[in-house]
């Protein structure tokens, strides 16, 4: 139980604006072959996916509080992005997967009000998506 709340940890906190790496963590369990292939990706999958509800919500939340002085995104260049998002839509939470970008998207998403059944089923589907892959990976060099 113990490396399972250590993978969805790391996969929590690794969608989350805080730097980590939940990729490293799944694949030194899937190598100790200490618990079924499938729960580690169901584990992965789930706290990655929880960790970026956490973006949406932030966005979600700062949007009607916009401008925030802290915040680094003005009045200004969030009508901007909100334009970009009516014309890219929740395409790009098929992006949320990637390194560096994908935390922000999910965040945009929260903000530009994406509903969160949509935000829900797209950040599964690309998340779910990477795991499989690297899972997949790793399996065949092993």
């Amino acid at each position: 139980m113990w490396t399972l709340s250590t993978l969805f940890l790391a996969a929590f906190a690794a969608a989350t604006l805080i730097p980590a790496q939940s990729e490293a963590v799944l694949v030194g369990m899937l190598l100790a072959e200490t618990n079924p292939v499938w729960l580690l990706l169901l584990v992965a999958t789930t706290g990655n996916v929880l960790g970026s509800l956490v973006n949406w919500a932030i966005g979600w939340f700062l949007q009607d509080r916009m401008p925030v002085r802290w915040f680094p995104v003005s009045a200004d260049q969030l009508a901007r992005a909100q334009g970009w998002y009516a014309h890219w839509g929740w395409w790009t939470l098929f992006g949320s997967w990637l390194p560096i970008v994908g935390d922000p998207l999910v965040l945009a998403a929260g903000l530009m009000r994406e509903p969160l059944w949509r935000v829900v089923l797209v950040v599964t589907l690309a998340k779910a998506g990477r795991y499989i892959i690297l899972t997949w990976a790793t399996l065949q060099l092993t």
